[in-house]
């Protein structure tokens, strides 16, 4: 959420953001709403220390003196319970209002409603001329017996998927790659559970509003429990530090996230029902970071950077699309995807969104740090990018690296997680 000082200081910019983000704009009943809760605040002040005043003069005052004090103190009682309730009423619209508002996008981000007006920043690799025709990479794991679709979806139905023998173990080798990667490059490195608490999920700022009930059509949740399954480690990461007062010199905090993650994907019918894109249940690992607001930049270009070694080392093809105002989301100040070559399809798969937050996860957590020298306690911000999502980082590899015989080539880096095989599949 954002400051409410900087909504009342820059009314216009919060407008514009919410035009081109496409959301709501209500700051013009924030601002009403703020007048009235900070005259309100002062009036109970100001009634409450004349109230206590005249009760305290109660017992000391003659029988006439003391009838009129305790009148007069019963008459402001009953005006500052009225005060009171009003603020507490304002103050309820206008958190529920504060938490509609979008964050503010960067200037250097394409204007535009939706995925049509993202812009593709860089190319990087070379896409492959095949001499064959090339396989989609459910062909290619049928004919390698590398899962069983219909048998999974008959167990546990729809969107659901199992991956088995050698493709099972690229899984594994493209994780435990990615890992010690992050780990390296000196990222704290943990397994962090799918299942949270809904707060969690709201104060991850992906959702407007303060009604958790708005998120059942995405989130997972678990009947007659307080809990429910999160979509990333995003949403546990985010709130490791609710609540505490980090020194400077502690930041950046950055974590390597691995969980499991689910999705109930309702917005998503008919999309990618083919192959390992997109499923209720997948995996993946994040990378999150805490940090100073004016290091924001030098973080998301980190975090951006990282994940497009991690690609290169798998020798994938990929650009990088600047993401759109209508298109990067509620919480986000920007947002870069990374999308890598799907030879069969002709299109980009996207492998991540490397998203800068600023502040407005932090104002929902109270995650903050003393700053050296002043000891004054500010914010942090946060930002976060995938490092690898599985299993469709799968479909990339499988189709750029497959050969006429439906055999796939390992990339160089996987080969020593792979037992030493260059290639896996029909021709060993």
């Amino acid at each position: 959420m954002l400051d409410i000082k900087f909504i009342r200081e820059n009314p216009e910019i919060v407008k514009n953001a919410c035009a081109v983000k496409g959301f709501a704009d209500n700051v013009d009943e924030i601002l009403v709403l703020d007048k009235r809760v900070r005259e309100l605040k002062t009036t109970t002040q100001t009634k409450t220390a004349y109230k206590n005043k005249i009760t305290a003069k109660i017992p000391g005052a003659n029988p006439s003196a003391r009838m009129g004090y305790i009148n007069e103190s019963k008459k402001v009682g009953t005006e500052l319970a009225a005060d009171m309730a009003e603020l507490a009423d304002k103050e309820s619209a206008l958190n529920e209002f504060l938490h509609r508002v979008p964050q503010i996008p960067s200037p250097d981000s394409p204007v535009g409603p939706d995925s049509t007006f993202n812009v593709v920043s860089r190319e990087v690799g070379k896409v492959r001329k095949f001499d064959f025709t090339p396989r989609a990479h459910w062909e290619i794991l049928d004919m390698n017996n590398w899962w069983m679709p219909e048998k999974i979806a008959e167990v546990s139905g729809s969107r659901t998927y199992c991956l088995m023998n050698e493709a099972a173990e690229l899984d594994l080798a493209v994780q435990t790659f990615v890992i010690q990667k992050m780990i390296k490059k000196g990222f704290t490195f943990i397994q962090v559970p799918a299942i949270t608490k809904p707060q969690s999920v709201f104060d991850a700022g992906h959702f407007m509003g303060s009604d958790l009930s708005v998120m059942n059509n995405d989130v997972f949740m678990l009947t007659d429990t307080d809990r429910c399954l999160a979509g990333t480690a995003e949403i546990v990461l985010n709130k490791l530090h609710a609540n505490e007062i980090l020194p400077e010199s502690a930041l950046p905090v950055m974590y390597a996230g691995y969980s499991p993650c689910y999705r109930k994907e309702a917005g998503a019918a008919g999309r990618d029902t083919r192959g390992l894109i997109r499923f209720h249940q997948f995996h993946k690992v994040e990378q999150f970071i805490f940090c100073k607001p004016e290091d924001s930049e030098k973080m998301h270009q980190l975090l951006l950077s990282i994940q497009e070694e991690i690609i290169s080392e798998l020798e994938l093809p990929y650009h990088i699309l600047s993401t759109s105002t209508g298109d990067m989301g509620f919480n986000k100040i920007k947002m870069d995807d990374l999308e890598a070559w799907m030879p069969s399809e002709n299109r980009y798969v996207e492998l991540g969104s490397c998203s800068t937050i600023g502040e407005f996860q932090a104002r929902r957590t109270n995650t903050r740090y003393r700053e050296n020298g002043t000891n004054e306690v500010k914010f942090v911000a946060t930002l976060n990018n995938t490092a690898i999502p599985l299993p469709r980082a799968i479909v990339p590899i499988l189709e750029n690296h497959q050969n006429a015989d439906g055999s796939v080539n390992i990339p160089k880096k996987l080969q020593p997680y792979m037992g030493g095989r260059t290639k896996i599949g029909a021709s060993k």
